[in-house]
C-alpha cells in the first residue's frame, strides 16, 4: 500500500510541473505558453491610483488598478501582472460623457480598454494599449510617465481605423473621448483609504 501512495505521489508530483516565472520584461513572444511574467521588481505598483486632470473643458479621471497573473492571448498564450486603466470624462457641467469603470479584464482587447503593455526607464514609463471605441475607432498607444510620487504626463496617439458600413453600421457613435495630446500632467488624488507614514 505505501508503494502505491509513494508512486500516486511521484506521479501527481511530475505532471503538476512548476509553473515557469519570468521577469515582466521579458518578449514574450520567444518563450513557449503559460509561461508567468511577473512584476518581480513591483514595478507596476508605482502606477496605481486615481489620477485627475482638465482638457479642453472636460474632466478625465484614471482609475489605474493592478491585476495579477492574467492570462494573456496574443502570438502565445501567458500569464502576466498587468495594469488596467478605467476612466471617467465629464463635460464642463458634469454630465458623464463616458465611463468605463464597469470595464472589467478580458484578454482580448476591447472597445473603451486600456492595459498595460510595458515598462521602462527604471520603471518611470508605462506603454499600454486602448481597444479604441465603437468600430475600433481610436484604438492606439498610451504612455504614462512618472514625473513624481503625484503626477503622470499623458500621452495618447490613435491609429487610423478604416470604416466601411459592412465593419461599422451607419449611424454607430464613433466619438473618442480621450484627450489626443501629448504631455497633459495628471494627479493622484489622495485616497482617504492610505496610511500615511513619516
Amino acid at each position: 500500500m505505501k508503494k502505491i501512495l509513494l508512486l500516486f505521489i511521484v506521479i501527481f508530483a511530475i505532471s503538476c510541473k512548476a509553473q515557469d516565472v519570468y521577469p515582466l520584461k521579458t518578449l514574450y513572444t520567444e518563450l513557449p505558453n503559460y509561461v508567468y511574467l511577473k512584476d518581480t521588481n513591483n514595478e507596476l505598483s508605482g502606477f496605481t491610483g486615481t489620477y485627475t486632470a482638465n482638457y479642453e473643458g472636460k474632466s478625465i479621471t484614471l482609475f489605474i488598478t493592478k491585476h495579477n497573473k492574467k492570462l494573456l492571448d496574443r502570438i502565445n498564450l501567458f500569464y502576466k501582472d498587468i495594469l488596467i486603466v478605467n476612466y471617467l470624462i465629464k463635460d464642463y457641467n458634469g454630465n458623464i460623457l463616458i465611463d468605463s469603470r464597469s470595464i472589467t479584464f478580458n484578454s482580448n482587447l476591447t472597445k473603451d480598454f486600456i492595459i498595460s503593455h510595458w515598462v521602462d526607464d527604471n520603471g518611470q514609463k508605462l506603454f499600454a494599449t486602448y481597444g479604441g471605441t465603437n468600430c475600433g475607432v481610436g484604438n492606439g498607444i498610451v504612455n504614462l510617465t512618472k514625473l513624481n510620487a503625484t503626477q503622470l504626463s499623458w500621452e495618447y496617439v490613435s491609429g487610423v481605423t478604416i470604416l466601411t458600413d459592412k465593419t461599422c453600421p451607419p449611424g454607430t457613435d464613433i466619438k473618442v473621448y480621450l484627450p489626443k495630446t501629448k504631455d497633459l500632467i495628471f494627479t493622484k488624488a489622495f485616497d482617504f483609504g492610505e496610511v500615511r507614514t513619516k
